[in-house]
């Protein structure tokens, strides 16, 4: 019986075992979990008598990974409303408009009201950007070094205003990160792409809009019927079923070769303070990129650097719980997003019941609404206590609503620290340079936000990738004959 010990119990962890368990079903795998719960950033926690998501609450729907996997494990999904998003630019409220590619306008005149007379004219006298990046058909010469940022790239061809009022939220959304530091290559690759084949970007925002037609009815997002917190424990009760052991409060100290055991890997692992060796012939972490490299540190010392020099973003979200009367008072939409640049205390907010109505209908005596707060190097708001950051987002809750707001019936503060991987410029080739080192490893791979990808389906796509690799490496073919 081969066995393979999971690093780490998050949404990537929780994944690579069920992948593992349906493939090669009389393995033993271990899941190791350093909280005393699993799902990492997938949480949900009781407000008003409700349980809500407090982190990741949808996922894109038009990629597969997501959809299959609640396929597998019987569970069933449910859609948000859809609303054009909005943004509170400038002191209003004013939709995104149509055609958008992460914010980069398909025509500039499509953005005034959200731009200036003047911002829409530079928009509209779009630029060539200036960066020197290969064309090569198979896209692998040395030359695909080359990068640049998004918000760069953006403000050469249309202007720093499009920038900061239309991109910087849609991407801080995402990343909790900084447009001008972020890699266009990784984080956009249709904008990449646009720039390496010398193509506007306004010709690539329209292109994208038009592979999704104004007719088509897919899901854009979606999530399991009790909200996206409850896909760890779904997974997890999955696991028990196959028989997987999912160990919590456990902590992955040292990993390295196995003395005396050609092949197999050495866990050192802590629990209530005291060590605890483990033996498997596979081992896959999906921790944050932090401890990852330290536990690759002394074996894969390249992959350990590259992970290393993968900076996190602090964030928090607050939960209002409000009288139902408050839901039919709020602006028509699901929320709304906030640029930087205008200073506010709040990058976003989601008018949960709204968005979502199975919530409503779970819970009909409340309106839930969320918003988010700090970024990456932008988090100094986060030194204030838990009181001053409800009242702050309640300052600037009510300032975008134009509303007189009530005293929340409950509120929660779920802050996540070093909660978002930011892919800098240089992305890409760090990841390649990881998986490089390790290919050298037999049966050790890494799955995790920090890789392909921040949104759940591609924590899933990359955690049945290294379960793949580690079936090959140890031989499945020969447990499935």
């Amino acid at each position: 019986m081969k066995s393979v010990a999971i690093v780490g119990g998050g949404v990537s962890g929780l994944v690579a075992a069920w992948h593992l368990a349906t493939t090669a079903p009389s393995w033993k795998i271990t899941v190791f979990e350093a909280d005393e719960r699993v799902g990492g950033k997938l949480r949900q926690e009781e407000i008003a008598g409700h349980r809500v998501d407090v982190g990741a609450e949808s996922a894109l729907w038009r990629r597969p990974e997501v959809v299959d996997l609640l396929a597998e494990l019987g569970v069933e999904a449910v859609h948000p409303q859809r609303f054009p998003a909005l943004l509170w630019s400038r002191g209003s409220l004013e939709a995104l408009p149509a055609g958008t590619l992460m914010g980069i306008p398909s025509d500039p005149e499509s953005a005034r009201g959200l731009l200036s007379d003047d911002e829409v004219a530079r928009a509209a006298d779009e630029r060539p950007v200036e960066i020197s990046v290969p064309r090569s058909e198979a896209g692998d010469s040395a030359d695909d070094l080359a990068d640049i940022s998004v918000g760069d790239a953006v403000e050469q061809a249309l202007g720093a205003a499009v920038v900061d009022r239309m991109v910087e939220p849609l991407l801080g959304g995402v990343y909790a990160g900084n447009a001008r530091e972020l890699s266009a290559r990784a984080c956009v690759p249709p904008l990449f792409k646009a720039l390496r084949d010398g193509r506007r970007l306004t010709e690539a925002a329209r292109a994208a809009a038009s592979a999704v037609s104004s007719n088509d009815t897919r899901q854009v997002f979606g999530a399991p019927t009790d909200g996206m917190g409850s896909l760890p424990e779904a997974l997890r009760a999955g696991l028990a079923d196959r028989g997987v052991d999912v160990v919590t409060g456990a902590r992955v100290t040292e990993l390295r070769r196995s003395l005396g055991h050609r092949g197999t890997w050495h866990l050192e692992v802590e629990r209530d303070g005291l060590p605890e060796p483990h033996e498997a012939d596979g081992v896959i972490v999906t921790t944050a990129a932090p401890a990852a490299a330290r536990l690759l540190a002394a074996i894969a010392p390249e992959a350990s650097d590259a992970l290393g020099g993968i900076e996190y973003a602090t964030m928090a979200i607050v939960t209002y719980a409000f009288p139902a009367s408050v839901h039919a008072s709020l602006p028509e939409g699901t929320g709304f997003l906030v640029p930087p640049v205008d200073g506010r205390t709040i990058k976003a907010s989601t008018f949960s019941s709204v968005k979502w109505p199975w919530l409503a209908e779970a819970a009909p005596d409340v309106a839930y609404v969320r918003v988010s707060m700090g970024r990456h190097r932008d988090e100094a708001v986060l030194d204030h206590a838990d009181d001053e950051l409800l009242a702050l987002g309640l300052d600037d809750l009510g300032e975008a609503t134009g509303l007189d707001l009530p005293a929340p019936l409950d509120a929660h503060v779920q802050r996540w620290t070093n909660g978002l991987p930011q892919y800098a410029l240089g992305h890409v080739e760090r990841v390649r340079r990881i998986r490089d080192d390790l290919t050298r490893l037999p049966a050790l791979d890494v799955a995790g936000a920090a890789l392909d990808g921040v949104g759940i389906p591609a924590c899933v796509a990359t955690a049945r990738a290294a379960a793949d690799r580690v079936l090959d490496d140890l031989g499945a073919q020969d447990e499935l004959t």
